[in-house]
């Protein structure tokens, strides 16, 4: 952890910097908070887990414990967390404060958005998921109209602190997950940096100073993406890398699929589907098809219906009136938006990935 420790990692943004705090010991960050009034929003997970260095938050005057699935992040569950802020008495000046992964987040980052025209948040983050990617940028993302993350905002936590103690608590499904974002942050940067991460692998689950190195690298990579754009208006977009097609997986299974899985999926599909509508090359989805693949062991079978798929991949964010907005590398292995028709070439692709592409490689 030393390395890890060495220093904060500042952010830019548009309501001014903030630090990404890395720290052995998190829970002691929380007094301050609750003796100054803050609301606490904790995975109910992680609040059992961790009950005793939680203790300053969970004695607080104001506690709301998330039920961390997909529907506690939509538009209709916003009401009952609205009613419980408003009932605990939350001001202008007072913050919240969030503990857990990525769904814990959105929810935090939402109500701060929108309560009161914005109030400060903190974030505590408790997942790989988290810590690797969700944590930095200023995105919130939440459901609805049978849409995942259709609505959001862009608003940027007070400060983030960091602690790897957590993942000590996640089950290898729950790190394989987090490490298919750390895999896509990766091959973002470079195809080189992608088989430096994929020559390690095995070790990011067996080694906690290669771990640490390779999350704080993640972040690295991103922070000059999201100062740059970080309303997602341009050079940002390539973050979403494996998003279109992952997302689309977890809708098409009713989230049978994790996210982290779904999204390592979905950079495999983006790639064979690169070099079959001639916008990539074969070579790359070669390349990086071993570690995908093992990222994504146990879910090679999971049913995923063809028009569940599409019709999910039909409400993509990045979509114009015209085409389909993907995600996907070119011949050099370097990751770009392009445009592509929804028509029956791609729909022949989607189909045949679906069929063979997680269990096989394909010709």
């Amino acid at each position: 952890m030393a390395d890890l420790l060495a220093s904060d990692l500042i952010i830019a943004s548009h309501k001014g910097p903030y630090a990404v705090e890395f720290r052995d010991d998190p829970f002691a960050e929380l007094v301050a908070p609750a003796s100054a009034g803050a609301h606490f929003l904790i995975d109910r997970r992680v609040a059992g887990l961790y009950e005793r260095g939680l203790r300053p938050a969970l004695l607080s005057r104001s506690i709301l414990l998330i039920d961390a699935a997909e529907d506690a992040k939509s538009i209709e569950a916003m009401p009952a967390y609205v009613r419980h802020l408003v009932a605990k008495g939350l001001r202008r000046g007072q913050a919240l404060v969030a503990i857990g992964g990525g769904v814990t987040q959105d929810i935090a980052c939402f109500l701060a958005a929108t309560m009161l025209r914005g109030v400060d948040w903190s974030f505590v983050p408790t997942t790989l998921l988290a810590m690797a990617d969700s944590c930095v940028g200023s995105k919130s993302s939440i459901n609805g109209g049978g849409a995942k993350n259709v609505l959001g905002t862009f608003t940027p936590p007070k400060r983030i602190v960091l602690s790897t103690c957590f993942l000590d608590t996640l089950n290898e499904r729950d790190v394989r997950s987090g490490v298919g974002e750390m895999l896509k942050v990766h091959a973002i940067e470079s195809p080189a940096s992608f088989d430096a991460i994929a020559t390690d692998y095995p070790r990011l689950f067996t080694d906690r100073a290669v771990m640490s190195r390779y999350l704080r690298r993640c972040l690295e990579i991103k922070k000059p993406i999201v100062e740059a754009d970080e309303f997602d208006a341009g050079p940002r977009l390539v973050m979403n890398y494996g998003h279109s097609f992952g997302h689309s997986l977890e809708a098409a299974t009713n989230y049978a699929i994790p996210h982290g899985i779904a999204i390592t999926i979905g950079m495999d599909f983006a790639n064979l589907a690169a070099a079959r509508l001639g916008l990539g090359s074969a070579e790359h989805y070669r390349r990086m098809r071993p570690t995908l693949a093992a990222n994504w062991r146990g879910f090679e079978t999971t049913p995923v219906p063809l028009d569940d798929f599409l019709g999910a991949l039909a409400k993509d964010k990045k979509n114009s009136a015209q085409s389909l907005g993907l995600i996907m590398p070119n011949a050099a292995g370097t990751i770009r938006k392009v445009s592509a028709p929804a028509d029956e070439k791609f729909r022949a692709v989607c189909a045949e990935y679906l069929a063979k592409g997680r269990t096989a490689e394909l010709p």
